[in-house]
């Protein structure tokens, strides 16, 4: 039945590719994924494969990647994607030695790849349960492990009908999770080669925090800022529904000024946005000295530099949460400012445990979004207390990497 299903589900993709550019990249890339393994894997090397479902699920699983890289240097990193959102913006990834979209998990797929790479690990990263890639990998004694795990009871694995389910998380050697409720949850139905190591994404907040960049223009906004005493807050990664709480706000309140991210760049996006904007607006890819410190609103039309830029907000926004659900709360709380998302963060861990330590504030509407900004402007103790909150959890959590690194190779 798993067959027929990962079957159809190739086939859709492929039906629906020529209308739809992820589905057609992820077919040209699979296409691409034998012929590239062939050319770049060293029969002779040592090799430890990586999967990431996608972008999110890579940056979680980066920290692991990049210790074993700089500790064991004997060894070589096979990176596998499954998503194009991963693989088209870190195919050029230097700390892989091979980057390459992962074949859909059909049996002559997984034998094939397996052959080629023989790897001596596999870690997987979050939420990646390939049947057939795993339980191959355990027929051929290869180390199967999964990293900053997360188990919920609503899960297919245990559900009435998930013992055939079930089996797949026999095929980790270890299983390492984000917290007690999950290693409860596995021990009731009999995996018990667990660990509870946290989440390795604060240790990417963390490096991201230590990185940063210094971005001139942005300085200047910000000063400019400075002198007319208004407060900067920087909303990233926003959709179309973050944007209509954020930007009549921000026409209507003087004291703020914006550093908008959107998530999307595509299309009339960025345009769309200009013409809801009331206050003056400049692109940060058309900023210069002189004109940006003229604007009230610094639109982001590139990628790359927003978690440097959440640095220089004294509140943040991230977007998301009224749609499929929030990005990353992290990379803005690692600096200590107070950080606001909308409703939908319940499948994100990090973001209810950073309302819980007081650092994240949730808002369902406008109105909620006005208040919240107000008094977060009125008050600033509140401001800077709400803050050092969000820097403080991200801080008390960091760790998972070194946990997880020391029992591979204890």
């Amino acid at each position: 039945m798993y067959g027929i299903i990962i079957a159809l589900y190739a086939l859709i993709v492929r039906l629906v590719s020529p209308f739809n550019k992820k589905a057609k990249l992820m077919i040209e890339g699979q296409k691409k994924t034998f012929a590239v393994l062939k050319q770049q894997i060293d029969s002779e090397a040592r090799y430890i494969w990586f999967h990431a479902a996608s972008l999110g699920e890579f940056e979680q699983g980066r920290p692991l990647i990049e210790k074993i890289k700089k500790e064991k240097p004997e060894y070589k990193i096979l990176l596998t994607f499954f998503s194009p959102s991963g693989y088209e913006v870190r195919k050029n990834y230097s700390q892989a030695d091979v980057v390459c979209y992962l074949p859909f998990d059909l049996k002559r797929n997984v034998r094939k790849f397996l052959s080629l790479v023989n790897p001596e690990m596999a870690i997987f990263i979050k939420y990646e349960f390939w049947r057939n890639y795993l339980t191959l990998l355990k027929k051929r004694n290869i180390p199967t492990f999964i990293i900053s795990a997360i188990f919920r009871p609503n899960q297919i694995f245990f559900r009435p009908y998930g013992r055939n389910y079930r089996k797949v998380l026999k095929n980790y050697e270890h299983l390492f999770v984000q917290d007690e409720n999950s290693k409860k949850l596995l021990a009731k139905y009999g995996v018990h080669n667990v660990s509870i190591t946290g989440d390795t994404r604060f240790d990417r907040a963390q490096e991201i925090y230590e990185q940063r960049k210094n971005l001139p223009l942005i300085e200047a906004f910000v000063q400019s800022a400075e002198k007319e005493e208004s407060m900067v807050l920087v909303a990233g990664s926003t959709w179309p529904k973050d944007e209509d709480l954020i930007l009549p706000y921000f026409n209507e309140h003087a004291e703020i000024k914006l550093i908008l991210a959107p998530h999307e760049l595509h299309g009339n996006h960025v345009q769309e946005i200009r013409s809801h904007l009331k206050r003056s607006v400049v692109l940060y890819s058309q900023a210069n000295e002189t004109n940006i410190k003229e604007a009230d609103c610094l639109i982001i039309d590139c990628y790359g530099i927003l978690s440097s830029i959440y640095r220089y907000g004294k509140i943040a926004y991230i977007g998301g949460g009224f749609g499929n659900g929030i990005h990353n709360v992290l990379e803005a709380a690692v600096y200590g400012v107070p950080v606001l998302f909308g409703p939908n963060f319940h499948r994100f861990k990090e973001a209810q445990d950073l309302i819980t330590a007081g650092g994240g504030i949730s808002i369902s509407n406008a109105d909620q979004f006005n208040s919240r900004i107000n008094e977060l402007t009125a008050y600033s103790h509140l401001l800077l207390e709400t803050g050092e909150k969000a820097g403080k959890f991200v801080q008390e959590h960091t760790g998972a990497t070194d946990k997880i690194f020391r029992y591979l190779y204890r």
